[in-house]
């Protein structure tokens, strides 16, 4: 058997291995390209004359402090009207009852 040094500190090898792995270039311009997309990417919207109200009260809501608070007024919003409407359901259930039993001959 043909016993090779395989030392990991072995700076010919090193050499060798680097070399055998070509870095590609970077393309030109690079760098300004990136701090350029960097900066664009931090900027606020520059068209916010484009955005209307509804635009505006979404980006307001879907900011994770306000979240809690949007979906507590909606949740109190729908058993507020569900509860409007439930009454409005019985008290209409009620008057046709009462119809019913005062002039049985008037709903035929």
């Amino acid at each position: 058997m043909n016993k090779e040094n395989f030392n990991p500190g072995d700076d010919h090898l090193g050499a060798l291995l680097r070399a055998s792995r070509p870095s590609p270039s970077l393309p030109p311009r690079f760098q300004e390209a990136v701090w350029r997309r960097i900066e664009e990417a931090e900027a606020p919207a520059k068209s916010a004359g484009d955005a209307t109200w509804l635009d505006a009260l979404a980006a307001l809501v879907l900011r994770p402090r306000f979240a809690f608070a949007a979906v507590a007024v909606l949740v109190l919003a729908g058993a507020f009207l569900g509860a409007y409407n439930a009454t409005q359901a019985a008290q209409q259930e009620a008057q046709t009852q009462y119809l019913a039993a005062v002039a049985p001959a008037a709903l035929r």
